[in-house]
C-alpha cells in the first residue's frame, strides 16, 4: 500500500522536515514516533528510542475514530441506522432512567457528541462501577437540554457506541474491525484493553503500531476505498470527516474549533484528524494529499497539540510543492532520536551536601516518611511510602529505564487492580537552579502518564512537590512534603 520515497520527490523539502523536528525538540515535547506521507509514499518515518516500529502504541481517544469507522460498516450492513434511539439497543439499562432526553439520544447524536448527557470523562473510574455500560445510564438527575443542540465532549458516549457495535455484531470491536477493515489493510497486530463488564475500552484503549494507524488514515483520506475498491460508503466517510457540529464556545479559530464529524475532528487547512490524549494524532489533508502521524505523551502541556499541528502546517505542509524539488544533498536527518529527558545542569555543588543524606518527612498527603537521593554513576531516589521502601533509578539529563515501584495498577482491564502489575517507566533529572532538582518519571507502557518531582533544598530542610498527570494511576502522588535532614 505504501512505498518509501525521498521528500523532494514528493515536493517536500528535507530542510523543512529538519526544521520541524528541531521545533519539536526545542519545545521539549515527548515524541515517540513521527511519520509523514504524501499519497502512497512515506517521505519520513522515525521512532524515538526506546520506541520502535513494532511497539503497539496506546492511541487513547483516537480509538473513538475507529468506533466511528466501525459504525459506518454496521450501517452499511443495514444492522443499525443513524437515527435509531440508543434506547433500542440498551432497553434494560434505559428502563431505570427516567430522563427522556437520554432515551431519545440517537446514534447520530452520539457520533457527533451532541448528546444530552455530560458525564465526567473518567467518572466511571472514580466510581469503580462493575459494568461501565450500566454506569452510563445510571440516573444522575435530569439532563440540561435535549440532544442535537450543542457539541459537548462525551467520551463515555463513544464507549457506549463501541458496546453497541459489539452487541449488534456479536463480535469484539477489534474482531469486527479486523474482519471488515484490518485484514484488508494488512494490519495484523493490535489490541484493545477492556472495561468492567467485559466491554472493549472503545473510547480510549486501542493499541496499534504507528504505521498501521497510517494505513487507516490513508483509507479514510481515500474516501473509504482500498486499491480502488469501495469498502465503506463514500457518503458516510464524507459525512464522518465533515464539520457536522460546531465545536467553538467563544468563536476562537483554534485547531479544535473547526467542527466535528462522526467521532472525527476537523482542523485547519481543510483537514480532518484523529485526536488522542497526550498527542496521538493522525492528520489527513485532502488538498495536498498529505498525512501526519504523531505519537507521544505530552500530558500536562496544554499547548503541545498546537505546537505539533501548527508547526507541521507552517513548516512542512505550507511549504510543500505540487512538483518535485531538487534532491537534498545536505546532512541527513538523524535516525537515533531518544525519548525526551529533563534539561538543566548535570551536576551541582549541592550534591556534596544533600547526596546520600537521609531526610525525615513531616506527615504529608503522599504518605512518604523519609527519602534520600544518591548521585554518581547510578542515581537513585529512595523513599519510604506507607511503610514500604521504594526506589526510582534516574539519569542526569538522560533517561534510565526501569519499572515504577508501585504495584497493582490496572493491566488489561481499566480501573481493575492487577496484583503485582508494574508499569515500565523512564526517569531523568536535572538541576534547574542552585537549590532545585527536577526529576521526571514518564510511564511508557499500555498506559502513559507523567510524574514531576521537584526537590528544593535550603540548609538542613528540604521540600518536595509532586505533581502527576495520569488517568487512574499514580494516585496519591500529588502534594507537598516538608522534610529535615536526619541528625
Amino acid at each position: 500500500m505504501f512505498n518509501y520515497a525521498s521528500p523532494e520527490s514528493r515536493g517536500i523539502s528535507t530542510a523543512s522536515i529538519k526544521k520541524y523536528i528541531a521545533h519539536l525538540e526545542d519545545s521539549g515535547l515527548s515524541t515517540h514516533s513521527l511519520i509523514i506521507a504524501r499519497g502512497n509514499d512515506i517521505v519520513f518515518e522515525r521512532y524515538w528510542k526506546p520506541f520502535g516500529p513494532d511497539f503497539l502504541h496506546r492511541l487513547y481517544s483516537v480509538t473513538k475514530s475507529f468506533v466511528g469507522i466501525a459504525m459506518g460498516f454496521l450501517i452499511d450492513e443495514g444492522k443499525v441506522s443513524l437515527d435509531d434511539p440508543i434506547s433500542v439497543y440498551f432497553p434494560a439499562e434505559c428502563a431505570e432512567n427516567p430522563d427522556e432526553n437520554i432515551k431519545k439520544q440517537t446514534i447520530r447524536h452520539m457520533l457527533t457528541m451532541s448528546t444530552a448527557i455530560n458525564p465526567s470523562v473518567w467518572s466511571w473510574l472514580a466510581r469503580k462501577h462493575e459494568d461501565r455500560v450500566a454506569d452510563y445510564f445510571t440516573p444522575r438527575g435530569a439532563s440540561e437540554y435535549p440532544s442535537d443542540n450543542f457539541f459537548r465532549y462525551d467520551s463515555t458516549g463513544s464507549f457506549i457506541l463501541g458496546a453497541l457495535i459489539e452487541r449488534v455484531s456479536g463480535m469484539e470491536l477489534t474482531d469486527y474491525l479486523g474482519e471488515k477493515l484490518f485484514k484488508r489493510l494488512g494490519i495484523e497486530k493490535y489490541e484493545c484493553l477492556k472495561c468492567p463488564g467485559g466491554h472493549s475500552w472503545s473510547d480510549s484503549a486501542l493499541l496499534m503500531r504507528p504505521f498501521d494507524l497510517l494505513k487507516v488514515a490513508r483509507f479514510m483520506l481515500n474516501g473509504g476505498s482500498i486499491d480502488g475498491e469501495q469498502i465503506l460508503s463514500a457518503d458516510y466517510v464524507r459525512e464522518a470527516t465533515s464539520a457536522l457540529v460546531d465545536t467553538s464556545d467563544y468563536g476562537f479559530d483554534t485547531l479544535t474549533e473547526q467542527g466535528y464529524g462522526y467521532l472525527i475532528w476537523r482542523t485547519k487547512r481543510n483537514s480532518f484528524f484523529f485526536n488522542g490524549m497526550g498527542c496521538q494524532l493522525a492528520i489527513c489533508s485532502p488538498d495536498k494529499d498529505m498525512i501526519l502521524i504523531y505519537n507521544g505523551d505530552n500530558q500536562g502541556c496544554d499547548i503541545a497539540k498546537s505546537l505539533i499541528i501548527d508547526g507541521y502546517f507552517t513548516m512542512v505542509y505550507d511549504e510543500a510543492s505540487d512538483v518535485a524539488l531538487p534532491e537534498y544533498d545536505g546532512e541527513p536527518i538523524p535516525d537515533d532520536f531518544r525519548l525526551f529527558a529533563v534539561r538543566g545542569e548535570k551536576t551541582s555543588d549541592l550534591e556534596l551536601s544533600v547526596g546520600n543524606e537521609r531526610y525525615i518527612a513531616e506527615k504529608n498527603p503522599i504518605g512518604i516518611s523519609e527519602f534520600s537521593l544518591h548521585f554518581g554513576k547510578e542515581c537513585i531516589f529512595r523513599y519510604v511510602r506507607k511503610g514500604r521502601e521504594m526506589i526510582i533509578p534516574f539519569g542526569m539529563c538522560e533517561n534510565v529505564f526501569s519499572y515504577f515501584p508501585e504495584e497493582g495498577y490496572s493491566d488489561t482491564v481499566g480501573g481493575k487492580p492487577a496484583a503485582g502489575n508494574r508499569y515500565k517507566c523512564a526517569a531523568s533529572a536535572a538541576w534547574r537552579n542552585a537549590h532545585q532538582l527536577l526529576l521526571r518519571v514518564q510511564i511508557i507502557d499500555k498506559y502513559f502518564g507523567n510524574l514531576g518531582i521537584s526537590f528544593s533544598f535550603r540548609g538542613d530542610k528540604a521540600v518536595i512537590r509532586m505533581v502527576k498527570i495520569a488517568e487512574d494511576f499514580l494516585q496519591g502522588y500529588n502534594g507537598i512534603i516538608n522534610a529535615v535532614r536526619a541528625t
